[in-house]
Formats: C-alpha cells, sequence, structure tokens
C-alpha cells in the first residue's frame, strides 16, 4: 500500500515566506524609513549636514602681513583655533580672502577687520542612511535597494493570506488593503 499524498500547505509556507523576508527585511527598513522621514522634511532643513556659521574680529597683528600670504593664513588659522589642512585660498578682492580648510571656508574681510567661519558636518546616521536611500553609491546597491523593493512587495502580498477567518482577507483584511489602495489615488488626483 502507498503512502498517503500530502496535501500542500501553502497557508503555511506563506507564513513561513513572509516571517523570513520580514526578518531580512528590518535593517533596510529601518534604514528607509528614518531616511525616509528626514528626506520628507528637506524643505524645512538639511537631512545629511549641518551649517555652522561664526564671526570673529580679527587682531590688528594679523592684519599687518600680507593678505593671502602663508603668514597671514596660518595667523588666521591661529586666532580662529581652527584645525585642519588648508587646501587652497582665493583673494576676491582688495578686502576680501577665502581660505579652504578641510570642512570650513573662512571668509576674511579686511575692510571690517572679521573672519567668518562657515563649517560644514555630516549628520552622523542620517548622512550614511540618506546616502543609501538616495542611492548615491550607485552600483551594486542599486540591486540591493532592487532586490529590497520585491522584497516589500513579497511582504505585502504574502501578509494578506497570513491570518484567516474574520481577520482575514475575505473581511476585515479585504476593506483595510481597499483603504491602503485609496490612499495613494486620493493623493494623486489631489496632487494632478
Amino acid at each position: 500500500m502507498a503512502p498517503p499524498k500530502r496535501k500542500f500547505k501553502w497557508r503555511r509556507w506563506n507564513n513561513i515566506l513572509h516571517r523570513d523576508i520580514g526578518y531580512l527585511a528590518v535593517g533596510l527598513t529601518v534604514v528607509y524609513a528614518i531616511s525616509g522621514v528626514a528626506v520628507n522634511h528637506r524643505a524645512d532643513w538639511n537631512p545629511s549636514y549641518t551649517f555652522e556659521t561664526r564671526v570673529v574680529e580679527l587682531t590688528e597683528q594679523i592684519l599687518e602681513s600680507d593678505p593671502g600670504s602663508p603668514s597671514f593664513i596660518q595667523g588666521i588659522m591661529d586666532q580662529l583655533d581652527l584645525e585642519g589642512e588648508v587646501r587652497g585660498s582665493f583673494r576676491e578682492s582688495l578686502e576680501l580672502v577665502d581660505i579652504f580648510v578641510d570642512d570650513s571656508v573662512v571668509k576674511v574681510d579686511l575692510e571690517n577687520r572679521t573672519a567668518t567661519v562657515e563649517t560644514v558636518e555630516g549628520r552622523t546616521v542620517l548622512r550614511e542612511s540618506n546616502f543609501l536611500h538616495l542611492n548615491e553609491p550607485k552600483k551594486l546597491w542599486t540591486w540591493m535597494a532592487d532586490i529590497y523593493a520585491v522584497s516589500l512587495l513579497l511582504l505585502a502580498t504574502t501578509g494578506m493570506f497570513v491570518l484567516k477567518g474574520k481577520n482575514g482577507l475575505k473581511r476585515r483584511g479585504w476593506y483595510l488593503v481597499l483603504i491602503g489602495i485609496l490612499i495613494p489615488v486620493a493623493f494623486l488626483l489631489l496632487y494632478f
């Protein structure tokens, strides 16, 4: 006598697939969620960098040396207590000298005897998350992002069939899926 033929339990495999893809997607979902909120509000702030500006009055001693000379630049660096490599300098006019230092630009105004230091600094975690979210690395990351997008599609599809009964797709779930589809459609109609 042949052993009884086992019935394929599609819901069991659906739930296993949903669970395992969900676990794999956690890390990327966190990165995309944090970055997504940050990037959505880029009109209000820069989600990747902070900018700081400070103005310092210069001493007479510094102003006595030739603007743009190495001693002048070193004197400015010392007074402003700036560290880092000087990448270059540029004399815009007789009164204005720009000094480029790593992540800073120093704008020296000889007429007003001031130096304005503009510093750019990356936001920890957000800068890196935005780098990935906006697909700036391209190349191999594009494939990873595509795999993640397909994973989300599989999560959405398998998620509809995890539960059965009154909380499943045939009842309550159907209404929630419909609402989820209507939300983007409503916004498209609103904006187009």
